[in-house]
């Protein structure tokens, strides 16, 4: 139990531009509460000209760390002192941690997609295609292959993009990865085991936006992962429930993610049905 003479709150906090609309408060402060913890996660809106000025602030005022999100994942890297080994190898860093008087730049994007799968599937040996090129396609796909994943196809509208992603991830990891150039339905090969949906394709209020994919192509054997978390429900797991496929929503990726920072705050496994409860009861 907090000590009632200590009117001292530990300080995280989200920084991003514009940040108004993301949900982390809700599901972090939900995880202090439950467990007994006078802490405070901020939704702080940072312009990117002032990153370095947050960074020194959060420093100055003990935050016991930070997330990250857009468009300062990158922005970032030069104003910490060290980088996780994930973050090191995607470029890119979604969580600070303070340990001793160093900040740390972790990411737990594709931690949490990797928590949520091993719920279902071991991603050892497994074959993936990844539909995007984007941040949270880069920390799910630099996961996977971190993880034993024995293929990765990544399927980009931009090529450019596309072989940007392709590039890093063939100089850092053993599986092997290609690049598909989206065009029309995508038809997914025969054998592979993982599908995800790393794009912003139905994500509220754009609900009813289809990705291009032939559903046909979907098998019972496979899991099909969307990251978007509002709506939980979308077309696409609508879909490949229809076809007998096991799903992963964006609520249980964002709760896992905010489970691994709340672990690197406080040291405490924090409870992930109080957690998941907020958000639903946020997005109804």
């Amino acid at each position: 139990m907090p000590d009632p003479l200590n009117f001292k709150q530990e300080l995280t906090a989200v920084f991003g531009y514009p940040v108004a609309e993301n949900p982390s408060q809700v599901m972090v402060e939900a995880a202090y509460r439950h467990h007994g913890l006078d802490w405070r996660y901020l939704t702080v809106e940072v312009k990117s000209e002032q990153l370095r000025d947050a960074v020194m602030g959060a420093r100055a005022m003990g935050f016991r760390g930070f997330n990250c999100t857009i468009p300062h994942k990158v922005a970032v890297i030069p104003f910490l002192d060290g980088l996780g080994d994930s973050a090191k190898v995607m470029g890119a860093v979604n969580c600070v941690v303070r340990r001793g008087d160093k900040l740390i730049g972790e990411n737990t994007d594709g931690k949490g997609f990797l928590q949520s799968l091993r719920a279902i599937m071991d991603p050892v040996g497994k074959r993936v295609v990844i539909f995007g090129a984007g941040g949270a396609a880069r920390a799910i796909s630099v996961e996977l292959a971190l993880a034993g994943a024995a293929s990765i196809i990544i399927v980009n509208r931009d090529v450019t993009r596309g072989q940007a992603l392709v590039s890093l991830l063939r100089a850092a990891v053993k599986a092997h990865v290609e690049l598909v150039a989206w065009r029309g339905d995508y038809v997914v090969p025969s054998g592979v085991d993982v599908v995800i949906n790393a794009t912003s394709i139905g994500l509220y209020p754009d609900i009813a936006a289809r990705l291009s994919l032939d559903t046909s192509s979907l098998t019972s054997a496979m899991v099909v992962a969307d990251v978007i978390p509002n709506p939980p429900d979308t077309k696409l797991l609508h879909d490949a429930r229809a076809r007998g496929c096991q799903v992963i929503d964006g609520l249980s990726m964002l709760v896992n993610q905010g489970i691994i920072g709340v672990e690197y705050w406080t040291g405490i496994t924090p409870n992930a049905v109080a957690m998941r409860q907020a958000l639903e009861k946020v997005f109804a």
